[in-house]
């Protein structure tokens, strides 16, 4: 069965990946503190002004990082020492998280959100 919130969907890790995942979730809730927090397609989502800013997902050996394409392109040579899928980068578990990097990207979409919010009205 799957988690409807995010919290029942980071206790279902084992502690210490319960610890990074809280450590992200902290960081995206301080750093875009108007977004609204879901689960959305199994995971943790985060949208702001109707439209996702990030996800992200715990594994045994990465977390997923999903900032949508923009996120991924604005930052490829920062996240080029990372695995990476079609629209993916994976933070291993093994090292630590690059919070200044995943505020930047946050950021980035925040703002990102707002100009195509700003452009419709």
């Amino acid at each position: 069965m799957k988690p409807a919130t995010v919290e029942a969907y980071i206790s279902s890790f084992a502690p210490p990946i319960q610890d990074r995942l809280q450590t992200l979730r902290a960081l995206v809730v301080q750093t875009a503190p108007e977004a609204t927090e879901s689960i959305a397609y199994g995971m943790p989502a985060y949208k702001t002004l109707g439209k996702p800013l990030i996800y992200f997902a715990g594994y045994e050996h990465h977390i997923g990082f999903y900032a949508t394409p923009s996120g991924h392109e604005q930052f490829k040579e920062a996240l080029s020492v990372y695995k990476q899928g079609k629209g993916s980068v994976q933070f291993p578990n093994n090292k630590p998280l690059p919070l200044q990097l995943i505020k930047e990207i946050v950021l980035f979409r925040v703002a990102e959100n707002q100009s195509k919010y700003n452009s419709r009205k």
